[in-house]
């Protein structure tokens, strides 16, 4: 454990604790049934605490007087949190020397995190802040973040780093904090299903279910459902349908591989659409196509989505609902880290 020598740290067998107060939190781990803390810091030692204690393998406790220039590990992690909090966000209370960042949205975000300040939060060392990854979805009252201190105790001037690491960023950044979130809007999409073997109703449309519950989990809605046999001139005019609705978005599923009688992609390009990309380099979900029709986003969607947890539509999903405009550039740099359970 490393402290500075100012602070002092008595130890004494718990039955000449009673009547003083505990320096740091206690855990309690029961295999299977429960992890969590038995004693919070500060907690007054009585007569009945003594067999709790000794169950838990405590024969001695520590009581802590701290020295000049020295911060507990609960305070330390909660003047962290405190220099990161931010808009749309809420801090926990110190648990064991942690503080959990927080959402206080009541709509799903996504997440805006600066690595270069979280990297240098951590060089400093003994402290640490652990985050999601940028344009990660946070659900209301989900974690994006936690501050942390490894000792028990630590030097003041450690914390007074990360506030001015994290102060001299939003003088940067005209006040925002390195951690952010990002509200996800609630748009009305048009879904359009492709497939003969769908329109004729020789085999059930799996693909809308899928769709829906993804868009649904993110706090949108399709708004309508049409479908459309492998026909280009039909597609072309049920997207062109769907774009006359006004819908923030248009969903096309079916008909996304190379395959000569495949015709969504084409349909798409010939309905107006400015092609972003067709293609990412990311499995599953690498037939995805992302396109414009003026400022509506415009989506084909490969077969993996029926089956598939988690896709490149679930990649770029959340950003187009967080406002964001997808560009070639974040089509490519979907590949670093783009393989999932191939």
């Amino acid at each position: 454990m490393s402290m500075s020598n100012r602070t002092v740290l008595k130890e004494l067998p718990v039955q000449e604790a009673i009547g003083l107060r505990l320096a740091h939190d206690l855990t309690q781990i029961i295999p299977g049934q429960f992890k969590g803390r038995l004693f919070k810091k500060g907690h007054l030692i009585t007569e009945a605490d003594i067999p709790k204690l000794l169950d838990i393998g405590k024969e001695h406790i520590y009581i802590m007087e701290l020295g000049e220039g020295d911060l507990h590990e609960d305070d330390a992690a909660r003047r962290m949190a405190g220099a990161l909090q931010y808009e749309g966000l809420q801090l926990s209370e110190p648990h064991e020397g942690k503080v959990a960042i927080k959402s206080a949205l009541d709509v799903p975000a996504i997440a805006e995190i600066d690595p270069t300040i979280v990297h240098a939060i951590n060089e400093l060392g003994e402290i640490a802040l652990a985050t999601v990854r940028t344009n990660a979805v946070i659900k209301p009252g989900g974690q994006l973040a936690a501050t942390r201190v490894i000792p028990l105790v630590v030097a003041e001037e450690k914390v007074r780093a990360v506030e001015e690491l994290v102060a001299s960023y939003k003088e940067r950044h005209d006040g925002a904090s390195p951690l952010r979130l990002k509200p996800l809007r609630k748009f009305r999409i048009g879904l359009l299903t492709t497939g003969g073997e769908v329109f004729s109703g020789r085999i059930q449309d799996k693909f809308g279910p899928a769709v829906t519950r993804i868009v649904e989990e993110l706090g949108s809605e399709i708004a309508e459902q049409r479908f459309s046999p492998d026909d280009r001139h039909t597609i072309v005019k049920e997207i062109h349908y769907l774009r006359d609705k006004s819908y923030d978005m248009i969903l096309v599923t079916g008909g996304m591989s190379v395959d000569p009688d495949d015709r969504t992609p084409a349909a798409i390009a010939e309905a107006g659409a400015q092609i972003v990309s067709y293609g990412t380099p990311m499995l599953p979900g690498s037939m995805l196509l992302m396109g414009y029709i003026g400022e509506v986003p415009i989506m084909g969607l490969p077969g993996c989505v029926m089956h598939d947890p988690y896709t490149s539509f679930n990649v770029l999903l959340p950003r187009i609902l967080a406002g964001d405009t997808i560009s070639r550039a974040d089509i490519v740099g979907m590949g670093y880290g783009g393989l999932n359970g191939c």
